[in-house]
């Protein structure tokens, strides 16, 4: 477990954890954080610089002669809605919500930071990341083309996310797909509008995509193997104003998950040959426009392995997990694994008693694996760079 050392630096953060979770920004407007990460790190003589990805902050701490450099990366925004909780650091904005734990990442990469930059217990340079709009809207990707690695040349990078549903102090290290690619697209079917009691007049755009729902459902159950997995909802459905008006358009919206990209391209191309086919029975025209997300977020084999040593040596091996599935969610640091090799784990924040889930509007992240969290970064540094 962690030393006494790291218990009293991380307790010192919780009530800047607490403090962010009360002020949550959204993404690319997270000037307020980016704030106080900068002058944190400032204030621990870590070297600090600014503006990738606009309210991105790179701290940089070196230690001996070692030409190794590893990136370790925390996200800073909040979500777009309302808490429900009743605890004196709950937001203070209205709408805007600490429900993924973000607050709590920024935290313990900061007292990471704290200890490290007074032990220099290792041989190399260490890359803190603090990257802005993780939710949806791809600040690591914005990092990654604003030039991150070239400004930051490092050998490998790592990733950690609060994880509900985990007994608080387990870790989940495994190699391979870890989090899924996750795209969206919307579909347009143009008929010809009709009176409702003559419908033989009209191209029906509803009956058309009421089928091309169903046979959407057969790209993951016929048109994959049984042996890769896949997700293809639809979640959105709009058509027509009138009870007696055949409309001459409808709306269709939807997500794919996947584990690789193979099958990414794959359930993409046979999304277009169903809509083409459809459309062809129907007499109607549809169009699909592909809005590409994450890609999946895929940990390297070799440093995993390092993740799965440090972890042990601060929960016990027994608290390392590697019989964990992947999640169909989805994480931007995929962008960052697509540059560099590294590894994405999940740290317990407790069993979600309460309502505290992920995105949830009773979430709150779980200060008692605060140092358990810094106590892996350390350690991980410590064993990646060794003197």
């Amino acid at each position: 477990m962690t030393d006494s050392g790291m218990e009293a630096i991380a307790r010192k953060y919780v009530s800047i954890r607490r403090d962010i979770h009360a002020h949550p920004e959204l993404a690319f407007q997270e000037h307020r954080t980016s704030d106080l990460v900068a002058d944190t790190l400032k204030g621990l003589g870590v070297e600090v610089h600014r503006g990738l990805a606009g309210t991105g902050v790179v701290g940089v701490l070196r230690a001996g002669s070692g030409g190794k450099a590893i990136g370790l990366r925390a996200d800073m925004d909040a979500l777009p809605m309302q808490e429900h909780n009743g605890f004196d650091h709950r937001s203070r904005h209205d709408g805007q919500m600490h429900a993924c734990g973000h607050d709590g990442h920024t935290a313990m990469l900061l007292a990471a930071a704290d200890y490290l930059a007074g032990t220099r217990n290792f041989n190399g340079t260490v890359y803190f990341i603090f990257q802005p709009a993780e939710e949806t809207e791809g600040g690591g990707r914005v990092m990654v083309e604003e030039g991150l690695f070239r400004q930051f040349p490092m050998d490998a990078v790592f990733g950690l996310h609060n994880w509900p549903g985990l007994p608080a102090g387990q870790f989940g290290v495994f190699p391979g797909p870890v989090m899924a690619s996750a795209d969206r697209f919307d579909i347009t079917l143009s008929g010809r509008g009709a009176h409702a009691a003559m419908p033989h007049q009209g191209r029906d755009v509803i009956h058309a995509g009421s089928a091309l729902i169903q046979a959407l459902q057969s790209v993951v159950s016929r048109d994959l193997d049984p042996l890769e997995t896949a997700v293809v909802s639809i979640t959105r459905f709009h058509a027509g104003d009138a009870y007696n008006i055949l409309p001459e358009k409808a709306h269709l919206g939807g997500t794919i998950r996947s584990f690789s990209e193979d099958v990414r391209a794959r359930v993409e191309s046979r999304i277009r040959e169903i809509c083409k086919g459809i459309g062809e029975t129907f007499g109607v025209h549809i169009g699909m426009e592909l809005k590409p997300g994450y890609p999946p977020t895929v940990n390297d084999p070799a440093q995993t392995e390092g993740c799965q040593a440090a972890a042990a040596c601060v929960v016990g091996q027994e608290n390392v997990r590697s019989d964990l599935k992947p999640s169909m969610g989805a994480e931007d640091f995929s962008f960052m694994l697509q540059q560099r090799p590294g590894c994405y784990v999940w740290l317990g924040n407790g069993m979600g008693e309460g309502g505290c889930m992920l995105h949830n509007p009773k979430y709150d992240f779980n200060d008692e694996i605060l140092p358990i969290g810094a106590a892996y970064w350390t350690t991980l540094v410590e064993k990646l760079l060794p003197l």
